[in-house]
């Protein structure tokens, strides 16, 4: 195991080249749900050497953003499926820009091609870690599942907007989650 100060070249390069990241956080409450979450597509992003964000697209709850509210603790991790074996764990502070946010259009415009979104994650990064990863397997990268863009462009904004504030206001442990000035 390393522990490194900011994300170099070559960290930037290996979180570059994978396709798929986990995310992962908890409750305050050592009785809450601790989530992870597997995230693919092209949403991550390094904004500079300690800051990186991510696009939440939604998805079954709203955990994460739920925790990150909370208590801003949040951890992103990236394997290597393919090539030299690594790990690489990305602990951090984050904060949710929503559609109302200041920083909202910014932040969008990190990720073309998506229109729609959640959310974004803005993290700074506290402890950047990587670690050998041998017991990874190699997998092979077929293609996107494109489910998830094909149900959000497939409603209506207002339906779209009614659908997150219906499915994502709380998290399983009761946390708040979407408000309505984040329409």
């Amino acid at each position: 195991m390393k522990v490194y100060d900011k994300l170099d070249d070559r960290i930037i390069s290996f979180i570059e080249k994978q396709k798929m990241f986990f995310v992962a956080s908890a409750p305050l409450s050592a009785d809450g749900h601790i989530n992870l979450s597997p995230k693919g597509y092209d949403a991550f992003k390094v904004i500079d050497d300690t800051t990186v964000a991510w696009l939440d697209l939604g998805g079954s709850g709203i955990e994460t953003q739920a925790h990150v509210q909370e208590n801003g603790r949040i951890t992103m991790m990236f394997c290597a499926f393919e090539g030299p074996a690594n790990i690489l764990r990305l602990f951090g502070t984050g904060e949710v820009v929503n559609p109302h946010h200041a920083e909202w259009d910014e932040m969008l415009a990190l990720f073309p091609g998506f229109s729609r979104a959640r959310g974004v994650f803005k993290v700074k990064l506290k402890r950047i870690q990587d670690s050998c990863g041998w017991g990874v397997p190699f997998y092979e990268f077929k293609g996107e599942r494109d489910q998830l863009t094909r149900y959000v462009d497939n409603k209506s904004i207002e339906e779209w907007v009614d659908s997150r504030y219906q499915k994502n206001s709380e998290s399983i442990d009761g946390l708040t989650g979407l408000v309505k000035e984040d329409s």
